[in-house]
């Protein structure tokens, strides 16, 4: 099969179970490159199973999980970056400690090596300047570069959800998992970031847990139920 009709991602007859609980049952998705692939259901259909399950989080009982043509199962969480794959999850697991743009560095899977980073060596110091400008450049593209120096839990929650999709680009992700991206937005800041999801439609394929039927129906190509 050639390299362009290869899915980005195919799920095929995948299955979970947890102890007597039943939580994904033969579950079987194509998304191609490009796409904005929705899935919804009602609470405890298996959503973010589903996605835990393709990060390296939960190990299904049987079931196949490709990425581009390659077999995906029993890769390491930390792995999935470099190899193009970035989610985001429910909660917004921002370090308070750190301002926005290192925050946002923190998303790269490109990092000067610890001896490097010890002596100061001139290479880890251009690695660095070059995360900050590319962090930089991506919190211009999403709208919020001014807060760049500022702590995240000082500032708006619409905000802090983007910051948490900033620092996913940083990785260039082929693959792009939104776990319930408009939790808690304002109809401004939905309508915001369905015109973002847009834009990356152009750079990387979406899949998105949502609840939000409104939003899903404006950003799908198509919308994949479980129940």
């Amino acid at each position: 099969m050639g390299e362009l009709s290869r899915p980005t991602l195919e799920v095929v007859d995948l299955t979970v179970r947890f102890g007597g609980i039943l939580a994904l049952d033969q579950v079987s998705l194509r998304i191609e490159a490009g796409e904005v692939v929705a899935i919804i259901g009602p609470n405890g259909a298996g959503k973010t199973t589903l996605f835990n399950a393709v990060c390296g989080f939960v190990r299904p009982d049987s079931g196949r999980i490709d990425y581009r043509g390659a077999p995906l199962l029993g890769t390491a969480p930390h792995r999935l970056a470099r190899l193009g794959i970035a989610r985001t999850l429910q909660g917004l697991g921002l370090w308070p400690g750190l301002s926005v743009q290192e925050n946002v560095v923190a998303g790269s899977n490109r990092r000067p090596g610890l001896l490097s980073s010890l002596l100061a060596l001139p290479s880890s110091d251009r690695i660095e300047s070059e995360l900050a400008s590319k962090a930089h450049d991506i919190l211009e593209r999403l709208g919020i570069a001014g807060y760049a120096s500022a702590y995240p839990l000082t500032l708006p929650y619409g905000v802090q959800k983007r910051i948490i999709i900033a620092r996913a680009l940083m990785a260039e992700p082929a693959l792009l998992l939104l776990d319930e991206p408009v939790s808690g937005l304002s109809a401004e800041d939905i309508d915001e970031l369905a015109g973002l999801i847009t834009q990356l439609r152009t750079r990387m394929c979406v899949a998105v847990v949502e609840h939000h039927l409104d939003f899903v129906m404006r950003i799908s190509d198509r919308i994949i139920v479980l129940n």
